[in-house]
């Protein structure tokens, strides 16, 4: 449920620095921009941001809750593209949303551009996973309020396994054989993004959740060890290698064209769209697995993002953006069970409405939702870009062109020892 470059940021729990673009599609309830208060007895008028979501209706349900709430007038605009390019220039410049979704980061913490929101949901926290909090919180403020938990993982055609004798692979080595003894002149046994065969695709950083380590620990040091995870990346090379990965597929990992379209026997992919795989496989079909333990000693992992409600510290209102935040994506619970529901299934991050969410509770869903309880990971507000970049670059090197891993990694871990004591000192 989104389009590429945000998915991409959602992985790398950073912003983007490419060049910012024009608006999209823009929508209001009014009409009106964000003014501020306005005449005497107005109401507020505020602009909330979204990135472009890839499945319809959703922009239209965007409006119709803005068009509900009775507070403030609010405007929205609906950003196709390059959302963090666009969203890092408004909210430097004053000319960006008042409240909009993003990924949280140390950064827009530390840089001041958005406030805190603990007061928002003080009344209803334990409604929520300690976890999730943890995951929109620095320093122990919470600065974002989950508004979904988009879970990525391994999707597969059940018959094209069965075909072939092949039960879903606990192991990283076991799906790489899967993977090759899949691959035919015509479906090609997995699909991880077209730049899978140079830069891992859309397994970082699952791969390194695979070998049972995190991206920062939780005293914000490295948090993975680097054999491991040299020995997992080494192993992606292989997978890229054995030639049974699809690539130059009309669309990227994040939609499911390719599995539906019979291009690849597995995808990595996000439960978002397992109602169109479902309703084009069939049920009976669709099967799921975790990323699988890449190490002796690893884990299965999941790489739980999703999507988090802030409010700009310049907004012209912030009380006012505050409480359009509060009513829509803390209390309104009908609103919030519809965003997660019927566009694409998204855990909604209240765990009472998690807890009956029926469309949640049968078939592959269910165990994605399982699988995610058991094996999920969430993004760390600490990790930033130059960090991600330095990960990125090394994994590029070593899948792509066949760099010693160890070395590479080692390098990589060595600029992100330099971020962290520039932030931690």
């Amino acid at each position: 449920m989104s389009s590429p470059l945000s998915r991409r940021a959602l992985l790398g729990g950073g912003l983007a620095t490419a060049a910012a673009f024009g608006l999209g599609a823009c929508g209001s309830n009014s009409g009106a921009g964000s003014t501020g208060g306005g005449a005497s007895g107005a109401k507020p008028a505020l602009q909330q941001w979204y990135h472009q979501y890839g499945e319809q209706g959703t922009q239209q349900a965007a409006k119709k809750y803005a068009a509900a709430y009775p507070d403030a007038t609010v405007s929205i605009q609906w950003i196709p593209g390059d959302y963090d390019s666009k969203l890092t220039s408004g909210l430097s410049s004053g000319s960006g949303p008042d409240a909009f979704e993003y990924h949280l980061s140390r950064s827009l913490v530390s840089s001041k551009q958005i406030v805190p929101l603990d007061d928002l949901v003080a009344d209803v926290k334990d409604d929520y996973n300690a976890s999730d909090l943890e995951a929109n919180s620095v320093d122990g403020q919470l600065y974002s309020i989950p508004m979904i938990i988009d879970p990525q993982m391994i999707y597969y055609r059940k018959s094209l396994l069965a075909e072939k004798g092949i039960q879903p692979p606990t192991t990283l080595d076991e799906l790489i054989m899967a993977a090759k003894e899949l691959t035919t002149p015509d479906v090609k046994g997995f699909f991880a993004g077209n730049g899978a065969n140079t830069t891992g695709g859309a397994l970082f950083p699952g791969i390194v959740y695979a070998t049972g380590g995190r991206l920062l620990d939780a005293e914000n040091k490295i948090g993975f060890d680097v054999a491991q995870v040299a020995e997992a990346v080494s192993k992606l090379r292989t997978l890229a290698s054995d030639k049974s990965l699809l690539l130059g597929a009309p669309t990227d990992w994040w939609d499911p064209s390719a599995i539906n379209q019979g291009l690849c026997a597995m995808q990595w992919q996000g439960m978002w769209a397992v109602p169109g795989m479902s309703a084009e496989l069939g049920e009976d079909d669709l099967g799921v697995f975790a990323l699988p333990a890449a190490v002796s000693g690893g884990q299965a992992a999941v790489v739980s993002g999703g999507w988090s409600a802030m409010v700009s510290a310049k907004a012209k209102d912030v009380e006012a953006a505050k409480a359009f935040t509060k009513w829509l994506w803390v209390d309104n619970l009908e609103d919030q069970e519809d965003w997660c529901l019927n566009y694409g299934f998204h855990i909604p991050p209240r765990i009472s409405l998690a807890a009956k969410a029926e469309k949640l509770q049968a078939g592959v869903a269910a165990e994605s939702v399982k699988l995610n309880a058991d094996h999920g990971v969430q993004g760390n507000p600490n990790w930033t870009p130059s960090m991600n970049t330095a990960m990125t670059d090394a994994i590029t090197r070593i899948v792509g062109k066949g760099a010693d891993a160890q070395s590479e990694l080692e390098g990589a871990v060595k600029k992100i020892n330099a971020e962290l004591d520039k932030t931690f000192g």
